[in-house]
């Protein structure tokens, strides 16, 4: 079965479809957008930063009370939103003295929604 795999895996053509490539070409982002999407991926590779994702999908929520659901200091989960406030996942409002978080749109809800549905499958 090893080689069945093997040969899945490789290519010993010797054409290369020229109209194939050059239309995904036509579509493909540029280098710029593609190492932003890069970089976005990174941010949820860490299961503190998912974490706070999927409470702030449920509710708004302060630094207090994000710290209280995940059992951490406050100041690790200020450091995890400030990354997530830099790519721009989450946005934050103040009311009086408490800063409440939440996720900047729907697409990150949709992202994160999205990712939880391929890891269930």
């Amino acid at each position: 079965m090893a080689k069945a795999i093997v040969d899945i895996e490789s290519c010993d053509c010797s054409v290369i479809h020229e109209e194939v490539v050059a239309s995904v070409r036509k579509k493909m982002p540029d280098d710029e957008t593609l190492l932003n999407l890069a970089d976005l991926f990174k941010v949820f590779s860490d299961s503190t930063r998912v974490k706070i994702l999927c409470a702030l999908l449920r509710a708004e929520m302060c630094v207090c009370d994000i710290a209280a659901l995940l059992g951490m200091s406050k100041s690790a989960i200020s450091h995890q939103l400030r990354t997530l406030r830099q790519t721009r996942l989450v946005k934050y409002r103040r009311e009086g003295k408490v800063v409440y978080y939440s996720l900047e749109d729907e697409h990150v809800g949709n992202i994160f929604a999205q990712g939880l549905v391929h890891v269930s499958e």
